[in-house]
């Protein structure tokens, strides 16, 4: 009876840990959003193109925000923070800006030089 309530104890005490193992996990997981704040990663166009297209899409993934615009015009992301839209752009050189915001305050900037030739 006794190696029966030691192996008990013994599962008790792994099933505990396991447990509170994956609440740090999942804890340190959802605090980063906290500690980094709103991201942004554009996908296209890149950072210095020649585009030869006045109509170019803009498109990349967001995380961690509330609110995002592209050239102070708001936009709108899926589920996953992917965003895609169109702008028209000028002869030469142009700057496209996308801010986001979190709901904490935080704000990020992303400008992004294209050339339309």
């Amino acid at each position: 009876m006794t190696d029966r309530h030691a192996t008990r104890k013994l599962l008790k005490i792994i099933i505990i840990s396991v447990i509170t193992l994956f609440v740090l996990i999942y804890t340190g997981f959802e605090i980063q959003r906290v500690l980094f704040g709103p991201r942004i990663t554009v996908l296209s166009p890149k950072n210095g193109a020649l585009v030869s297209d006045s109509l170019t899409e803009v498109s990349g993934i967001a995380k961690n925000i509330k609110d995002i615009s592209l050239d102070d015009r708001k936009i709108f992301i899926d589920e996953q923070g992917n965003f895609k839209e169109q702008v028209l752009l000028s002869y030469g050189y142009n700057a496209i800006v996308i801010k986001a915001s979190d709901k904490f305050g935080r704000n990020t900037e992303k400008i992004i030089e294209v050339i339309y030739k």
